[in-house]
């Protein structure tokens, strides 16, 4: 069955935007390597690809690094004490951060050494523009936010260096006994994205950890200690881990839960 031109412009520009979205860049790539297929003659959708693919890992790994400190933002430096929990935010260019932030977390990781605490990183920001949104997030726009992972313990209380989701994201803390369940204020007010999280598992791994209080606690209570401005926590975790510091907030109904990360920010 032919697909009719306006259909395949549709579909071309609905890719353009899901890849922009996701990787900030990958839009741009794709109609650079359309634009060289124009000049393939043989086996045209295969090599195009392939020219997508190597251009994209060309941007990614060697262009993007030198050029994004002109704008401001540098990647997050990994160690042995800092590591970004999946690839895939290094691929999507979400692992970009302004220099104070990324000193900030080189710091915090040194500082957890001695608790045998590992920062795991999740989304941080895209390499260029102020103001251009990182979704499914609110803020995450300046290079000046990144999340961090809950930590968690083995069954007999030793601290993981590992998460809970091949993502980090979407495995909830849930409240115990009497805890405020915000999740359930918010979506009764009709926030129903609130636990949007729960879809960008990519699987459940490491299933028998457990949620580690005493190393959660200590990661905030460094983080408080810190330059961070703010972060923020879900409400019963606050009063779980009795937290109290004014730099821990609550995010307001319009973010998503934050009982599976810690949003910090300078």
């Amino acid at each position: 069955m032919k697909i009719s031109p306006l259909i395949s412009v549709l579909c071309l520009i609905l890719l353009v935007l899901i890849l922009t979205i996701l990787t900030q860049v990958g839009g741009i790539v794709l109609l650079i390597a359309l634009f060289i297929g124009l000049f393939i003659k043989r086996h045209v959708a295969v090599k195009t690809t392939f020219v997508f693919i190597g251009i994209y890992f060309l941007v990614t790994f060697l262009i993007i690094p030198l050029v994004a400190p002109k704008f401001g933002r540098v990647k997050v430096q990994e160690n042995d004490q800092v590591k970004l929990v999946n690839t895939l935010y290094v691929l999507c260019n979400r692992n970009y951060v302004v220099p104070e932030l990324n000193d900030l977390l080189q710091d915090l990781g040194a500082d957890l050494a001695d608790d045998n605490i590992q920062l795991n990183v999740l989304d941080a920001n895209f390499p260029f523009i102020d103001g251009f949104p990182l979704l499914p997030h609110r803020s995450h726009n300046d290079g000046r936010k990144v999340d961090l992972s809950l930590v968690y313990e083995t069954s007999d209380g030793q601290i993981s260096q590992e998460v809970k989701s091949r993502s980090g994201y979407g495995v909830f803390e849930e409240p115990k006994g009497k805890e405020p369940k915000q999740y359930e204020i918010c979506m009764d007010k009709g926030n129903f994205y609130y636990d949007i999280a729960k879809y960008l598992k990519l699987g459940k791994v490491n299933k028998n950890l457990v949620f580690s209080e005493k190393g959660t606690r200590v990661l905030i209570n460094k983080l408080t200690s810190s330059d961070v401005g703010k972060l923020f926590v879900e409400p019963h975790l606050k009063q779980r881990l009795r937290l109290s510091h004014p730099k821990i907030r609550f995010h307001g109904c319009k973010a998503t839960r934050h009982d599976d990360h810690i949003h910090i920010q300078l």
